[in-house]
């Protein structure tokens, strides 16, 4: 078989590690390649994903040890879930405001100052009714972002079942 028992948690944090790293360059070229502009929650996403991508990587740096292998798969299901409400939130209630100042992803991007860290990351230059309009395959990017943290949380807690 492909995925020994065994390994497969190990696997899995390799995977999420891979592919949360690979959500938010997704984001970065479509944003610096194909001019798509990000929101404060469209931000707080590629936050979101960047932390899943932190825990799985150093969950499968520590795989030998099961106890934090299994933390960490907790963790990111937590962070899946935290992903999918922002993705929601963000479809369903900021696309329609004319303006998402002083929401809670804006309030927690000004207090973290990570716009002045990591500009070409997590700089806001587009309101959420802006960000709406944008379209991959027909569906609006945090529609995909949700999709995707959806996977990731119900891969996460398939590992952890597994031993």
């Amino acid at each position: 078989m492909f995925l020994k028992r065994s390994r497969f948690p190990a696997q899995a944090l390799a995977a999420i590690f891979f592919i949360s790293l690979a959500a938010v360059a997704a984001a970065l070229v479509a944003q610096h390649q194909f001019g798509v502009k990000p929101c404060p929650w469209c931000v707080m996403q590629r936050g979101v994903f960047l932390l899943i991508g932190l825990v799985a990587g150093l969950g499968w740096l520590l795989r030998r040890h099961r106890s934090i292998r299994r933390a960490g798969l907790i963790l990111i299901a937590g962070l899946g879930v935290a992903g999918v409400a922002a993705a929601a939130f963000q479809h369903e209630v900021a696309a329609k405001l004319a303006s998402c100042d002083m929401t809670f992803a804006d309030r927690l991007l000004s207090a973290l100052d990570l716009e002045t860290l990591l500009p070409s990351v997590f700089m806001v230059t587009a309101s959420c009714s802006e960000a709406a309009a944008y379209r991959l395959l027909g569906l609006p990017y945090e529609v995909w972002s949700g999709l995707l943290f959806a996977a990731i949380g119900v891969a996460s807690l398939i590992a952890v079942k597994k031993r």
